[in-house]
């Protein structure tokens, strides 16, 4: 499968970034005198998660979609330092060379630290946020499936030889009864960039820097970011939560109400953790009302 089969799905064209010989892609769509949203993406997928928003969004907005590096049609290098620091240094220096400096931050899942951690460091560049099952502070709770692609040797090989950390989002990510509506074209299209073990390798890095312990290089920095999220308290916020999430469940919701209580809060019974695809066109109202609201 090539990129232009994914058309009819995934019509942009990607522009590339460099940092450091390393090529990041992302998308920039829109006008460019419009308001800028940014939209992170998680682990295991890229800026196709976000392509329905981008549709329907970009007529009026400037919409930035990173690919982080790793991931999606970014570079895959296997020498390379795959935690929480580097994508948020990563983050800045793509929005350092576009100029911008109002964002409207759309986050999911790892998006979410990856973007709070951005935010923390240029509060005064955040208009807007919208949350989609994700965290950016730290907890003590982790799904068996998940933790167990976390062990040594074991879970390298399950993620990137049998791609089992992928192949499980492809079927869970959806919620029970949303699984029929997606189609094979959309299954390839988040599979397209992660055909091998050499292109799964941030998928297994993601995983590995889950910080459970205090011990781990990225705990101190997920900690640091959860014990600032309150000055965020004030921001216009929209929560947008598939409560069938088996990762990111309400135990999570409740958190990021308790740090940003002024919120609106959007419980989708029926989506799960992949909460945009199985339910962006009862999103993007939402969306377009909050970003045409007065602050």
């Amino acid at each position: 499968m090539t990129i232009k089969k994914l058309k009819n799905e995934y019509p942009f064209e990607p522009q590339s970034f460099d940092i450091d010989g390393i090529t990041m892609s992302y998308l920039d769509e829109g006008p460019r005198d419009g308001e800028t949203i940014v939209m992170l993406h998680g682990n295991p997928t890229w800026s196709f998660y976000y392509r329905n928003l981008v549709k329907a969004l970009s007529s009026k907005y400037r919409v930035i979609v990173p690919d982080h590096i790793g991931c999606g049609l970014s570079s895959k290098p296997q020498e390379y330092d795959y935690r929480l620091a580097t994508h948020v240094s990563n983050l800045t220096k793509l929005l350092e060379s576009l100029n911008v400096d109002s964002i409207t931050l759309m986050m999911h899942d790892w998006g979410g630290a990856i973007g709070m951690g951005y935010g923390v460091d240029n509060p005064t560049k955040i208009k807007r946020l919208v949350i989609f099952n994700t965290a950016a502070f730290l907890s003590d709770r982790i799904p068996v499936s998940i933790n167990f692609c976390r062990i040594p040797v074991i879970g390298e090989i399950a993620v990137r030889l049998f791609n089992a950390f992928l192949g499980a989002g492809v079927y869970l990510g959806f919620g029970n009864d949303k699984r029929d509506r997606i189609k094979n074209e959309v299954r390839d299209g988040y599979l397209y960039p992660y055909p091998n073990s050499h292109d799964r390798i941030a998928i297994a890095r993601f995983v590995q820097d889950i910080p459970m312990s205090p011990k781990h290089p990225t705990y101190q920095l997920i900690k640091s970011i959860g014990e600032k999220l309150s000055q965020f308290k004030e921001t216009p916020t929209e929560i947008i939560w598939g409560m069938k999430d088996f990762c990111f469940d309400e135990t999570f919701l409740k958190k990021w109400i308790e740090h940003l209580p002024n919120a609106n809060v959007h419980r989708f019974e029926d989506a799960g953790h992949w909460v945009v695809e199985g339910s962006h066109e009862k999103i993007i109202p939402i969306l377009n009302s909050f970003m045409e609201s007065k602050d």
